[in-house]
């Protein structure tokens, strides 16, 4: 199991650099983040030099897909996105759906599958994954489109293209559907990342009504070769969290 810190989780209002020091120093080498306009890229790809870090994924410009009067925007918004994904050498993007319009579900179902059908010839031909992200909608994130793990495995067959795929985010689903072992089983195959953190509260993965122990080895028992990108704010010393992550990723608290 390859790790990844999303540095804008668990670094939240850090320095970018001392938060990749960080990581690094406790013996991980793959960061990610969620914007990347805020971000001085040429800056960051010189320090990837200098480092010698890994950048495993990053968000898309915030354009929604569920509307189809934005597609040309998503997808302008996607071309930069792979430009600055080709500085820092990442090959996966991820990506929201944008809110609710308030149209029928069915119409802006087929806006994001027809916005996403839009972007697969380029992301093809760049080699780089767009993950589809379901977010909760009880706790975090009400008014968002999609939230169910079922509805995105079907969004992602239907678009058909081995270069788009589901974000599988674990916190977010324990919230919105549980049932997280038989459902990565299922949709492992269109499974392109994975986010991880406690609930509730969305901490650390040791401070969790969720058995990771048990959801990593089921992930590591389908031969998922991607990452585990640690999306929580921490409450303990930092390096904390990150060594139970490391050691649980090594199997050290398998069952």
């Amino acid at each position: 199991m390859k790790i990844s810190v999303c540095v804008d989780a668990v670094y939240a209002g850090k320095d970018m650099r001392d938060a990749i020091d960080d990581v690094l120093a406790n013996g991980l080498d793959t960061i990610e983040f969620w914007g990347w306009e805020d971000k001085d890229i040429q800056k960051l790809r010189e320090y990837q030099e200098e480092k010698g870090f890994c950048v495993a994924a990053f968000c898309t410009k915030f354009i929604s897909l569920t509307d189809p009067l934005l597609r040309s925007d998503y997808v302008k918004g996607l071309e930069e996105t792979l430009d600055i994904a080709e500085r820092l050498n990442c090959r996966c993007l991820i990506t929201q759906t944008g809110a609710d319009t308030g149209a029928g579900r069915e119409l802006q179902r087929k806006s994001l599958v027809e916005g996403l059908k839009a972007c697969a010839p380029l992301l093809e031909k760049k080699g780089v994954t767009l993950v589809v992200e379901p977010l909760n909608l009880r706790v975090d994130h009400r008014g968002y489109f999609l939230s169910g793990s079922d509805e995105a495995a079907e969004i992602i067959k239907e678009v058909g293209s081995p270069n788009v795929k589901m974000l599988f985010d674990i916190y977010h689903q324990q919230i919105t559907e549980g049932d997280l072992v038989r459902r990565i089983r299922e949709y492992l195959p269109y499974i392109g990342h994975f986010h991880a953190a406690g609930n509730p509260g969305r901490h650390e993965l040791y401070q969790s009504e969720i058995n990771y122990p048990y959801v990593f080895q089921a992930i590591e028992d389908g031969a998922y070769e991607g990452y585990m990108g640690l999306e929580y704010f921490p409450e303990d010393v930092l390096g904390t969290g990150l060594a139970y992550a490391k050691k649980l990723a090594g199997g050290l608290y398998r069952q």
